[in-house]
């Protein structure tokens, strides 16, 4: 592990807008400011190429785990982004085009010296629902189309399937729908934008009941316990910001076949910290940009998950 002191980039949303309990990324500055970094704290609109570099507007950043008074921005400043040691991308989606652009400056930083959580590449080329393609062992059956017969003939052959969009997090705009559901085509159409926009749609796992599992990597490699997220009585989402209850689990064989196919091609690809999602024994997303997990997953097993990540990231610095 590396003795000196590192500096932190944080790419996020704006720190007064997060739950202080729950937040991971607050997690991992909490550590990385145990560890005597340096933090710079900066939003998407902080971010700028200027003749081929990549810049940004930082602010010196302290944190402290108070729920009630968590942060402490200090002088601002403007800094050559490959000058940091590691910049931590936790911009939540949605993943568009603005996403994408601030890939690129990002990249621009990698080429510079920064090592990126997780490589902007990686963010790119790995969307949270459409990588699970990748991995049709692991997932239920999938079809991703912009094609609203498509999705009806999906259905008839299913009989319940879940719809959702490839862009967005948080369990927004996820459907279960019947086949005899007569808002189906409203659905559809809403999902698909009348058929100019993809969305996904996959086989309804009833052992949502049970709970998703949110599992996290890190390096790759499995923490080996899920966050067993399962959803009220009147919803079927399984996510916490929508009133689903956390419930802490061993991971199963499944899902450590499961990480054992997934983490291996996660860390190949600079993908230093990830979140999958397991509903039964089936792979159902990859997220890759901003995982959460680690606090509740932390209070549930006495663990430290951000310290396993910073061991992970001065690995790679030194």
């Amino acid at each position: 592990m590396s003795a000196r002191k590192i500096s932190v980039g944080v790419v996020m949303d704006p720190i007064e807008s997060i739950t202080a309990k729950k937040d991971s990324t607050l997690a991992m500055l909490l550590e990385a400011q145990r560890r005597g970094a340096e933090i710079h704290y900066m939003l998407q609109g902080d971010l700028k190429l200027l003749a081929g570099e990549a810049r940004g507007c930082s602010k010196l950043l302290r944190v402290q785990d108070d729920p009630e008074h968590w942060f402490e921005i200090g002088v601002e400043q403007e800094i050559l982004l490959g000058d940091l040691d590691v910049i931590l991308m936790r911009k939540d989606p949605p993943f568009d085009i603005e996403y994408i652009y601030t890939s690129y400056i990002l990249e621009r930083a990698e080429e510079a010296g920064a090592l990126i959580v997780n490589r902007a590449r990686a963010l790119r080329d790995m969307n949270e629902k459409a990588f699970t393609a990748w991995f049709a062992d692991c997932s239920p059956e999938t079809l991703i189309t912009r094609s609203m017969n498509e999705i009806r003939a999906f259905l008839t052959e299913h009989d319940r399937i879940v719809v959702k969009p490839l862009h967005s997090m948080g369990g927004r705009s996820i459907f279960v729908v019947n086949s005899d559901d007569n808002n189906a085509n409203v659905i559809f159409e809403t999902l698909t934008n009348y058929g100019r926009e993809f969305a996904m749609v996959q086989v309804f796992i009833p052992e949502i009941a049970d709970g998703d599992k949110r599992i996290l990597l890190i390096d790759g490699e499995a923490i080996p316990h899920a966050l067993a997220r399962i959803p009220p009585a009147d919803d079927y989402r399984g996510n916490l910001v929508v009133g689903a209850v956390g419930e802490g689990r061993d991971l199963s064989e499944r899902d450590l076949w499961i990480c054992s196919r997934v983490g291996p091609v996660l860390k190949e690809n600079g993908v230093i910290f990830a979140g999958i999602d397991v509903i039964g024994d089936y792979l159902t997303e990859i997220n890759v940009t901003s995982p959460t997990g680690i606090r509740e997953l932390d209070r549930i097993f006495d663990l430290n998950i951000a310290g396993t990540l910073f061991d992970a990231i001065e690995n790679r610095l030194d």
